[in-house]
């Protein structure tokens, strides 16, 4: 299996080394002795998470606040470098939040490490950030088999189904109940206890929840429509969106202020802030209602990934991966900097049947 990568790499979070060019507009294999065994890629603000098939973690990219995890907060790594305190681990999912970053193993211990500013490493506040792993103690009870962050909060789903939510709070993001407060421990999300959650997902400042029976769960920041339910009013509760049911949303990613989801018939539904054209409508509006991507209708998409402001999604009956929403330093791998409202193909000789944002 081939690496490819496209973007920003301003502080070498394309592992790409000591280039000359900030922005990669096409994707470009990355040079690098593990990049076959990659299993699995999680993007930040400006760093990157890539573990291998043997549970190995190595990062790259910004570290001005340890999020590399080499107790380090010095100069950023331009080609991935090995976590050695996660060396005695196997690793199994990783996440990222802007400046912060989050590893589970096999066992389900959690393990956290860059900004803590607002708690999002799940340890106590007195320290602004840890730049080396630390198991996340809150937790340590738990077996934590799923695990998501946005820009400062985190939700880890366990084997019970159990949701736990940490970090930020401004929005109501950790549907907790209440908004402003930090929260910087694990904490029990009391509203769905007896509902079993199978999948989480975060965005910016948003969270949301799928049951095992299907039903889609949605809090925190609302501002432009992003939780999908016919308004503008953010929430500090979890309140369920019913529109999508009866279509059977597999899987959800969320940017910064919009969301995208992938139902079972392989069809994409946005909401959200639509400014850059993330939302693939063919035009710059919000939704507050999920919407389908009617320009996909035919593909049977597999996979979705979001950006901050772009979105990705993968057919692998094609062979290949559309992109939409801003492209200012190259993101959506079309060859130039414009950015698009509608889905366009990413110029990419694909080899692989996944992708990794």
């Amino acid at each position: 299996m081939a690496l490819y990568c496209w973007g920003s790499t301003v502080h070498g979070e394309l592992g790409l080394g000591g280039i000359e060019e900030e922005q990669i507009m096409t994707p470009r294999e990355m040079d690098w002795s593990q990049a076959a065994n990659v299993q699995q890629a999680a993007c930040g603000g400006s760093h990157t998470l890539l573990l291998t098939n043997d549970g190995k973690l190595y990062t790259c990219g910004n570290n001005d606040h340890g999020q590399l995890g080499h107790d380090t907060n010095n100069l950023p790594n331009k080609r991935p470098q090995f976590i050695s305190a996660l060396e005695n681990y196997i690793v199994t999912q990783v996440s990222c939040g802007l400046s912060h970053s989050l590893a589970l193993t096999n066992w389900g211990q959690l393990f956290s490490w860059g900004s803590n500013a607002t708690g999002q490493l799940g340890h106590d506040l007195d320290m602004v950030s840890y730049p080396a792993p630390r198991m996340i103690k809150s937790i340590a009870t738990k077996t934590v088999v799923q695990i998501s962050c946005g820009h400062s909060h985190c939700l880890a789903l366990t084997n019970s189904g159990e949701l736990f939510a940490w970090g930020a709070n401004e929005y109501g993001q950790l549907g907790l109940g209440t908004t402003g407060k930090k929260v910087p421990t694990a904490t029990l999300v009391k509203s769905l206890a007896g509902i079993p959650i199978a999948f989480i997902a975060c965005g910016g400042n948003h969270s949301f929840a799928v049951s095992k029976s299907g039903a889609i769960f949605g809090w925190g920041k609302n501002t432009f429509g992003q939780l999908g339910l016919n308004d503008l009013d953010s929430r500090c509760y979890p309140t369920q969106l019913k529109t999508l049911r009866s279509l059977g949303v597999r899987y959800i990613s969320c940017g910064d202020d919009f969301s995208v989801f992938l139902t079972q018939e392989g069809g994409v539904f946005t909401c959200g802030l639509g400014s850059f054209g993330q939302l693939g409508h063919g035009t710059h509006g919000n939704e507050i209602l999920p919407r389908m991507v009617f320009e996909l209708m035919g593909s049977k998409i597999t996979q979705i990934a979001c950006g901050r402001k772009h979105t990705l999604a993968f057919v692998p009956s094609r062979g290949k991966v559309y992109g939409f929403g801003l492209g200012g330093v190259g993101q959506l791998g079309v060859g130039s900097s414009v950015s698009f409202n509608t889905p366009q193909i990413v110029r990419g000789p694909w080899v692989s049947s996944w992708i990794l944002v």
